[in-house]
């Protein structure tokens, strides 16, 4: 699924050039994927998509009938899904959420709709909360969740590419605070408030034995901890941090030995629940960013292929300093009278239209023969993409987006357009 997909690649050859650069997203290789992921994952386990890594209206779409649910980090985002995908359960977390934002989030089931999980990361957002709850959606029970900064073995973040946990952070509640924290809970103090459990997302880009030594370690904490101030534990949301290799992109998460993993501690756990949030594991896939070569130059002994578009598209390269993985599509005729620029028998960097050394998108690529006018499909462009990028820098136009459906079939579209995405 990360080279491009027939449908992908026949409409990145039928588009013209003023439609370049470009985003697709196979909506049909996207639910095959989840449908697999939700397979493999036990019957106790949840599976919330992370809305930060792509919250296209048509992604959350085609992932709402795969998915027990949605988690958002803001109140930008908690209205966005809830307009893309109504009456979809979500879960709230992040730091630093305001008192507007936690109010908006309470609104909708001051009114009946469905209430949010909270994920609280700290006990000063605790009683926030509480306070905003009374105000605003009394009689309401509000499910929480105690993040936690856990400290986990020393080798289990060995590997890791993103740490949220651990070690200092600002990031959720110190464990040394927990007792104090969820015994105002236990007792009481906050009678709307409901505590369900722990939240604990530490890490990022493991491997499926790794991310699940974690999530023992993480259960078991939270046991103890319920245990000790004799509240039922409900639910430990351990987060994604799933590895996607850009590296190596044939290389996937092992989603089914995970859910093996997770069946074994759940059998540990009788009435508990496990909820996993993965973003970029479940969309990164699926998603491809196409341009054309603009000109190709040799420099001091290399070539180098300049691109319509660049990093303030594709920020991802530029973000987790890798090559994105990439296939040219050769396009012919040239249709100028001068000679056509073309790289030769060695390898092409191929970097973008912005004045800075670091607009890079892939280095030392195997493209010999790379031509001016050949056409270019980034791969695993599905998540952390278009979304997180510094998209007014030089003020190029903005690409197109294209969700492709059965058959290849263009499904939606959506033209460039000064703040879309």
């Amino acid at each position: 699924m990360t080279a491009p997909t027939r449908a992908v690649r026949e409409r990145v050859l039928d588009l013209p050039v003023d439609g370049l650069p470009a985003y697709l997203y196979d909506l049909d290789a996207l639910r095959a994927h989840t449908a697999a992921v939700r397979a493999a994952l036990p019957e106790r386990v949840e599976l919330y998509y992370a809305a930060k890594a792509n919250p296209e209206p048509a992604i959350l779409g085609a992932l709402a009938p795969l998915v027990d649910g949605f988690e958002v980090a803001s109140g930008g985002e908690l209205a966005h899904v809830a307009t893309a995908v109504p009456d979809r359960p979500l879960a709230f977390g992040g730091p630093g959420k305001t008192p507007a934002e936690v109010t908006a989030a309470l609104a909708g089931a001051a009114t009946g709709g469905p209430v949010p999980r909270f994920h609280v990361e700290s006990a000063h957002e605790l009683r926030m909360l509480a306070a905003l709850a009374a105000r605003t959606a009394p009689g309401v029970r509000v499910p929480v969740l105690t993040r936690f900064n856990l400290a986990v073995a020393e080798d289990a973040l060995t590997g890791s590419s993103l740490t949220m946990g651990g070690g200092p952070s600002p990031f959720g509640i110190d464990p040394a605070e927990a007792d104090a924290v969820l015994g105002l809970l236990a007792r009481g103090a906050f009678p709307q408030l409901e505590w369900w459990g722990t939240h604990a997302h530490l890490v990022s880009g493991l491997d499926a034995g790794a991310l699940a030594s974690v999530a023992r370690e993480v259960v078991r904490w939270s046991a103890a901890l319920a245990d000790g101030h004799r509240v039922r534990l409900r639910e430990v949301n351990v987060g994604g941090g799933m590895a996607v290799d850009y590296a190596r992109p044939e290389v996937r998460f092992d989603w089914t030995a995970y859910g093996t993993a997770l069946a074994a501690l759940l059998a540990e756990h009788p009435g508990l629940t496990l909820r996993v949030e993965p973003g970029r594991a479940l969309t990164a896939y699926c998603g491809w960013y196409a341009t054309e070569v603009l000109d190709v130059k040799h420099s001091h002994g290399e070539d180098f292929a300049v691109v319509r578009g660049g990093t303030h598209h594709l920020r991802t390269p530029a973000t987790k300093g890798h090559d994105q993985p990439c296939t040219v599509l050769p396009v012919g005729p040239w249709p100028h009278p001068w000679p056509r620029p073309a790289a030769g028998r060695g390898p092409v960097t191929l970097v973008g239209q912005l004045c800075t050394p670091k607009d890079v998108l892939a280095r030392r690529v195997p493209a010999a023969g790379l031509r001016a006018g050949d056409r270019v499909v980034f791969q695993m462009a599905g998540a952390y993409a278009w979304n997180i990028s510094h998209h007014e820098f030089l003020m190029h136009p903005r690409p197109d987006f294209h969700f492709l459906g059965a058959g290849g079939c263009p499904v939606a579209a959506a033209p460039r357009a000064a703040g879309a995405g």
